[in-house]
């Protein structure tokens, strides 16, 4: 009797694991309302409202429908979603790695961190540094006027003014990186900041078909 009462304690202690202790692989912002989100968390569809957590752990902290992104916390841990965009790499293990998907434009993107504000990145590894439009710098704080190095610096549309400068803290996923080299382009283009060599050069990076992933070198 004693052995079969044990069974049930050690069997009702697995099914009380709450889900947030598993990995996450993969979550989507499916859709956005006020004050609720959907979803999908490796493939699951979970409906929630504002301070309202998921059997996987994750919780809503803020939805902004005017810039289609919600705030949620991962194991104590922030992160921004971007509707329709798909982010990986949150296991807390695995500190220092992050998974990013192509989407169906073939494009990688990540929503990150600016000195602590929120960003849309778009991965490119053609840009020596990761680029800014200065009304984005504005928004991000940077004073680029006063802090940044001004030069010129050819793109697609011809020669452009530039500002070089140093990001205090930029945060893709699981990866944080101090001191990276930027440049704020005057004007709004690019309308998405572009992650360019100045943070991608400092990890391993690793692509299979539509799945890219970045890893901190130690």
């Amino acid at each position: 009797m004693y052995a079969n009462a044990l069974k049930l304690l050690l069997l009702i202690g697995c099914l009380s694991l709450p889900a947030a202790a598993q990995a996450l692989e993969k979550i989507t912002l499916h859709a956005l309302f006020k004050n609720k989100v959907i979803v999908i968390i490796d493939g699951q569809r979970r409906v929630l409202a504002t301070g309202e957590t998921s059997p996987e752990g994750v919780k809503l902290i803020v939805v902004d429908t005017g810039n289609e992104i919600a705030e949620v916390e991962i194991d104590g841990k922030p992160q921004v979603l971007k509707l329709g965009t798909v982010i990986a790499g949150f296991d807390q293990a695995a500190r220092g790695r992050t998974i990013l998907y192509a989407e169906t434009s073939g494009h990688f993107h990540a929503d990150g961190l600016i000195n602590g504000v929120p960003v849309r990145f778009l991965v490119d590894t053609g840009a020596t540094t990761i680029a800014l439009s200065s009304d984005m710098a504005r928004r991000v704080g940077l004073d680029y006027l006063k802090t940044g190095r001004p030069g010129l610096a050819s793109t697609a549309s011809g020669t452009v003014r530039i500002f070089s400068l140093k990001l205090n803290l930029v945060q893709v996923g699981g990866i944080t990186l101090h001191d990276v080299e930027a440049g704020v382009i005057e004007g709004s283009y690019p309308t998405e900041a572009l992650l360019g060599m100045s943070f991608l050069g400092r990890l391993d990076m690793k692509r299979d078909g539509e799945k890219m992933e970045l890893m901190k070198r130690y």
